[in-house]
């Protein structure tokens, strides 16, 4: 019974000290039967929500950005984001590995160098992607997690069926109405007629 009671103390002791406790990712849904050759080609990125400092101090200068999703010979996916920024077009490309299940990837963030989740939650492939990204304990936010959902659109200005999908979305994840931007269309680096 001693042994009982030392042993239930010391976990009642770890627990309180946070070594027991794991925070663990929020659960999102996967876009059942992903098809991730059906994902491929150019997206707009419509919409945005996030916790990040930088997204609220820069939310008003976003635009519409192009993304071109290849695929990559391990099974994940070329993320090549094309943007404007102080009047320039500016090209990134990410690399999302499989982490997991399909429609689940992750990548290093180059800026803070902390492993992004990024799920596909819904999408219709022809229209609309949901997709939500997260990151535990990040330095730009002050150890926070970072949470962000976004809107991939076929077309520059979706429906506003898919903006309302993406409003619940959004909010289905936590974020205020404050926190949720749809982004200006714009003629520059988007080639929405390439």
């Amino acid at each position: 019974m001693a042994t009982l009671h030392t042993l239930w103390m010391g976990l009642v002791l770890l627990g309180n000290l946070g070594v027991l406790q794991t925070r663990a990712q929020p659960q999102v849904s996967l876009q059942p039967n992903f098809q991730q050759d059906k994902f491929l080609g150019r997206w707009f990125t419509s919409g945005l929500a996030s916790n990040s400092s930088w997204f609220r101090e820069k939310k008003k200068v976003l635009s519409v950005c192009t993304s071109v999703v290849a695929p990559t010979a391990d099974g994940g996916l070329n993320l090549t984001s094309t943007f404007l920024r102080k009047d320039q077009c500016e090209t990134r490309t990410l690399l999302l590995r499989p982490a997991g299940p399909p429609g689940c990837y992750s990548y290093t963030s180059p800026h803070w160098g902390m492993v992004h989740e990024v799920s596909v939650v819904e999408t219709d492939y022809e229209e609309y992607a949901l997709l939500y990204t997260y990151a535990e304990g990040t330095k730009g936010l002050g150890g926070q997690d970072f949470r962000m959902a976004t809107l991939y659109s076929r077309a520059q200005s979706p429906r506003a069926e898919v903006k309302e999908k993406f409003t619940a979305f959004a909010k289905a994840q936590g974020f205020t109405e404050d926190a949720i931007v749809f982004l200006p269309q714009t003629d520059k680096c988007t080639e929405e007629h390439s």
